[in-house]
């Protein structure tokens, strides 16, 4: 296999090209890096808490209700009424708490969690998260969280109003802050079928990984259609098992035709079945300058009523580049071909973006362009 890394046009523009030169194997990849297994997911959780202990940084009780609210009920449940009390407290955030509960979290288990400041709060630098719960998309309560915050940014300020802030304060994390309280209840091991879906759908791909996975394990696996094959376990081996094997077979990757263009950073990328039948192309460039020359024109001498006033002249020239002769692309049966065919155009990274959507229009590109 050789891999062809070039750019199309000069430093200004960066084409990743992946091309196979005819004769040589093509590259292979592992079922696992390019399939997600149906069912194996991460899920979110999300909570509200409190962060205290900071130091005046923290939620305006007065401009944020729901801090108020949340003070006095947490209050409230340790035995202490300060309802009514003038709270003027600067050292209490409302938070949101997000995590990710990874697949097959076991009770106990520890996550990292995300804290967010919700109201006024200058900072959380230096605060603690107090026991929250954090609950899925179903409002069940999937894990809890504690413990101090590590925003990773620094704020100072000084006394005549200036200020210099670095990062995010309002915002930080607590490494395996979260403790999981309880199972998804997705039961892997008792599944007779397994769905395995393609991050990238191709019928073509699909049939070949039903075909790597049936030629060491015959009649195990079918393709449903262009995302998702389905596989079945032998009798002598256990699901999990069973796809640790899968995952690591080799397959040949298949993908289309495709373009993909970058107008604002003028990059463009080529996939390594993309083909241009024989056209000629010519292309030269246009230059308009315009420039403007103030004049001052003043009245006659000993004139009644007269101004002086700037009239505007303008210079107009138009200029066209020549000597560019037609020169035939395409018709090439690697894409190494083709991009030198492209390069000994010799345009810029504009026109080459120009010249492939022409191309495209004329009906001789062979391929899909994507404009991102």
């Amino acid at each position: 296999m050789q891999k062809l890394l070039t750019a199309l046009i000069g430093p200004a523009i960066a084409a990743l090209v992946l091309a196979a030169q005819p004769g040589v194997a093509e590259a292979q990849s592992r079922i696992k890096d390019i399939v997600s297994i149906e069912g194996v997911r991460s899920n979110q959780l999300v909570g509200y808490g409190l962060v205290v202990g900071l130091n005046g940084t923290g939620d305006s009780v007065r401009n944020s209700p729901f801090t108020r609210q949340s003070l006095e009920g947490m209050m409230e449940r340790q035995g202490v009424n300060i309802r009514g009390a003038n709270l003027n407290t600067k050292n209490v955030a409302a938070v949101m708490v997000t995590a990710e509960l990874p697949p097959f979290a076991t009770p106990g288990s520890r996550l990292d969690v995300s804290v967010s400041a919700m109201g006024d709060a200058k900072s959380l630098l230096g605060g603690t998260l107090l026991v929250t719960a954090l609950q899925g998309a179903d409002g069940e309560i999937y894990a809890v969280s504690q413990g101090s915050v590590q925003t990773g940014a620094v704020s100072a300020s000084g006394g005549s109003g200036s200020s210099i802030t670095r990062g995010v304060p309002t915002a930080g994390r607590i490494a395996s802050g979260g403790v999981v309280e309880r199972e998804t209840g997705f039961d892997l091991g008792s599944m007779p079928v397994v769905r395995l879906n393609l991050r990238n759908p191709d019928f073509t791909t699909a049939q070949r990984i039903a075909a790597a996975i049936n030629q060491t394990y015959p009649q195990s696996a079918f393709a449903e259609n262009g995302t998702v094959v389905a596989i079945r376990a032998p009798q002598n081996f256990g699901m999990a098992g069973f796809l640790s094997r899968v995952e690591n077979l080799p397959v040949q990757i298949d993908s289309p035709a495709k373009v993909i263009i970058d107008e604002v950073n003028g990059v463009i990328v080529m996939g390594e079945a993309v083909r241009i039948s024989t056209v000629a192309v010519a292309q030269g460039n246009l230059t308009v300058s315009v420039q403007e020359t103030p004049l001052v024109s003043q009245p006659e001498p000993f004139s009644r009523g007269g101004q002086t006033v700037v009239v505007p002249q303008s210079d107009i020239s138009i200029s066209e580049e020549t000597g560019r002769q037609m020169r035939i692309v395409g018709g090439s049966t690697s894409l190494s071909t083709l991009v030198n065919g492209l390069n000994a155009l010799g345009v810029s990274p504009r026109d080459m973006i120009s010249i492939l959507q022409a191309i495209k229009a004329a009906g001789a590109l062979q391929a899909e362009i994507e404009v991102i």
